[in-house]
């Protein structure tokens, strides 16, 4: 067994997006063959409703499939194929753009005013990249939590992991997607297939992933409503990017931390991006545009 050393220690980034949410941006826009088949990840947690309640209103997509996991709050959502609906506190959704599909999502807030969320983009293949649109919604009980003997915790949102799948399917790229807590002081070891790209995103707590070039501590901003009690002097929210091997080596610090361990087989292929589309070539960038002016980029029914 291989720990996988890691291969860099990222802050996630203050950033603007859809109307004027603010949001964290662990990585995305940037060198994609690092985090390949994954294009970006943004951290939504607010607990000021002026700056998230704008939302994201109707925006196209082609070229990716999105998943959105909800930790406090509700988000609104709606699609060019007429689907309506809301996701809330341990909600998962994910949506596969393919071919194209216009859509918004509206954060509320729980009663608190309190919004928390990650979504993160993963890239289709060449050969999917039109394929029809589509959405798996998924409802908090139905994803599988396992609790190891040292009272490490496990939330399975898609893959196998521990003899457990979580109950999102058929995504192209195959990924494993888990959100961890592992409890004070423990040590623990979590298998990772060595043909996988990976990442952990720490948003409670603090700890140090073994095996780095020097200390690595791991704090986070205070987030005092989750499960997880941060430490007092919390820092900024960051993202783990893992080198080669098979497993990956956390030490929780006093307070215990919470991350998600996300992993998948990257692609190898072009990406030509710009903004909501993700093709292969600058001509297929091109045509997504054009058919977008044209009227034509919904392939399947018009928005309702």
């Amino acid at each position: 067994m291989s720990i996988r050393p890691v291969k860099r220690l990222i802050t996630s980034q203050p950033t603007l997006e859809g109307a004027g949410v603010h949001l964290r941006r662990a990585f995305g826009f940037h060198n994609t063959s690092d985090f390949d088949p994954f294009l970006l990840l943004d951290d939504f947690r607010n607990d000021i409703p002026a700056d998230y309640l704008a939302g994201f209103p109707w925006h196209p997509h082609r070229g990716i499939e999105t998943i959105t996991y909800v930790l406090a709050g509700t988000v609104e959502h709606g699609d060019s194929m007429g689907n309506k609906g809301a996701i809330g506190a341990g909600d998962i959704q994910w949506m596969t753009a393919g071919s194209g599909i216009i859509h918004q999502e509206m954060p509320k807030g729980d009663p608190e005013g309190r919004m928390h969320g990650f979504q993160l983009w993963a890239n289709l293949p060449a050969d999917k990249k039109m394929t029809a649109p589509r959405y798996q919604e998924v409802k908090s009980p139905e994803i599988p939590e396992v609790t190891d003997d040292d009272g490490t915790k496990t939330r399975i949102v898609t893959g196998n992991f521990w003899g457990k799948r979580g109950p999102v399917v058929g995504i192209a790229t195959d990924p494993i997607y888990i959100d961890v807590s592992v409890p004070p002081g423990r040590r623990k070891v979590l298998p990772v297939e060595t043909t996988r790209h990976a990442f952990a995103y720490v948003f409670a707590g603090s700890g140090k992933f073994c095996n780095a070039s020097g200390p690595l501590a791991v704090p986070t901003e205070s987030v005092g409503w989750l499960d997880v009690e941060p430490p007092k002097d919390a820092g900024d929210r960051s993202l783990i990017l893992f080198d080669s091997g098979d497993e990956v080596v956390v030490q929780a610090g006093e307070n215990g931390i919470r991350f998600l361990l996300v992993s998948g087989k990257p692609l190898q292929e072009p990406v030509a991006w710009y903004g909501p589309i993700v093709m292969n070539t600058q001509a297929q960038l091109q045509q997504a545009f054009t058919d977008l002016e044209k009227g034509t980029f919904l392939k399947t029914e018009k928005l309702k």
